[in-house]
């Protein structure tokens, strides 16, 4: 199995493994040796579609190679091209769409009366719940909670609501047996994800929050820290905030995707609020919650975003000092409202504002890190340093998984998956380096 894209795709992968795994399958990370391969796919930007091909195309080559002889193709590609899929790449045996990735058994069984290419593409409605299998491919330490699946955000720019559908929410007990599930096995953190995970709640008729989901899983044993992702500016109430500050198991880190500062672009990219409002929101956030770790991504080259428009990010950047920041440069999705808009912003403008926004925020990351010299961090520790065998490495409770930086101890000792105190000796521009305390 190769998954593709982000957390919210993995947690379909795992639970395709899973539902393999319990039909007596066994699984290999050596691709050679697999009779089915099955590459689950990314189609959100332009760059996400290449890695996706490119992964096909080479693991096709098991098929001549290895011992392989079905290929899978599964996820967001299949669901947004399916017929130029199948015309383009016979290769591939079959074709599963974001819907139907539970009956990965069941459509492996059908494919084995026929040598024809096979394709199940249908509404993308389908919600998983905690009583299909589901094998945690991360590290034991930490698991991804997916609370909700689609999008009605509807941004001019993205493909997802069409890919995933419209949002829908996990039923909250659901939601708290699968914690359970996690925990019981291991799981210290869990990072909570969705499209916009402040949007849980507003489809169920019984009340249900964020907030009421947060509280209950704050109370299973086990769970020390509990992380939020993804979630949309105009959703983080005044409540989720005193939550964060105020419950010891959440950790003290919020990802806020704002996109843009500029009210123009803002308006064209069809984002809910304006640049006040975001700046209003940072405010808040640090006063209420002073040791914040915020993380948040922009684009850049959106269609009409001017020289203006761009200063005035770069100058946002600045002053809000973000702990973390990604940027891309936007891509022209066919099929979504952006793509036909006027004033189109050339590639290469594109690639020196993405430039200009990454040196910036380089120095940012660095001064920050640097604030954190001689304080106190909770790390929980992932085993020893890629580098070398003499460091241990982890993770604060500032540094999401995969895509945040990493902690370096050059001091001390402690089981993998423990979490240790660690005083903060030195930094890197996204990196942290610090000795076991307690």
């Amino acid at each position: 199995m190769v998954s593709l894209g982000c957390p919210k795709n993995l947690v379909d992968a795992e639970v395709m493994l899973g539902v393999l795994a319990k039909e007596r399958y066994e699984i290999t990370t050596d691709e050679k040796e697999a009779d089915v391969i099955i590459v689950n796919t990314c189609s959100f930007i332009k760059e996400a579609k290449q890695e996706s091909i490119d992964a096909i195309l080479d693991l096709a080559e098991r098929k001549q190679d290895g011992r392989c002889h079905t290929l899978i193709v599964s996820g967001c590609l299949p669901q947004r091209y399916q017929e130029e899929l199948a015309r383009e790449l016979p290769e591939v045996d079959i074709f599963i769409g974001t819907g139907d990735y539970p009956r990965i058994a069941e459509i492996l069984a059908e494919k084995a009366g026929t040598e024809s290419q096979l394709r199940y593409i249908g509404d993308p409605d389908y919600v998983y719940d905690e009583a299909l299998p589901r094998l945690n491919s991360s590290p034991a330490w930490y698991s991804y909670l997916k609370i909700g699946e689609g999008c009605s955000n509807c941004c001019s720019y993205c493909v997802i609501p069409s890919l995933r559908g419209a949002y829908r929410s996990r039923p909250l007990d659901a939601l708290v047996a699968e914690a359970e599930q996690l925990a019981a096995r291991g799981v210290k953190e869990l990072n909570i994800i969705s499209q916009d995970i402040t949007r849980y709640g507003s489809d169920l008729a019984d009340g249900t929050t964020l907030e009421t989901l947060i509280r209950r899983l704050a109370r299973i044993s086990g769970l020390s820290w509990i992380r939020l992702l993804y979630a949309y500016p105009d959703g983080i109430t005044d409540s989720l905030i005193a939550l964060i500050r105020d419950e010891p198991k959440v950790c003290k880190y919020l990802d806020i995707p704002i996109q843009h500062i500029s009210d123009p672009v803002l308006k064209q990219m069809k984002r809910r609020g304006n640049g006040q409002q975001i700046r209003d929101l940072v405010a808040k956030l640090r006063r209420e919650v002073p040791d914040i770790a915020l993380r948040t991504s922009l684009i850049v080259g959106f269609p009409g975003e001017t020289t203006d428009d761009f200063s005035e990010l770069m100058q946002f950047v600045e002053n809000t000092q973000f702990d973390r920041l990604g940027v891309f440069c936007y891509s022209r999705e066919e099929g979504t409202p952006a793509a036909a808009m006027p004033e189109q912003v050339s590639e290469r403008i594109k690639r020196e504002r993405y430039r200009k926004l990454m040196r910036a925020q380089a120095r940012l990351s660095f001064r920050r890190n640097r604030a954190l010299i001689g304080k106190s961090e909770q790390v929980i520790v992932e085993g020893y340093s890629e580098e070398t065998e003499l460091l241990l490495k982890g993770r604060s409770a500032r540094q999401a998984p995969d895509i945040d930086g990493q902690v370096y101890i050059t001091a001390g000792q402690a089981d993998v998956g423990a979490i240790v105190t660690l005083r903060i000796t030195d930094s890197s521009d996204y990196d942290l380096i610090g000795e076991i305390v307690a």
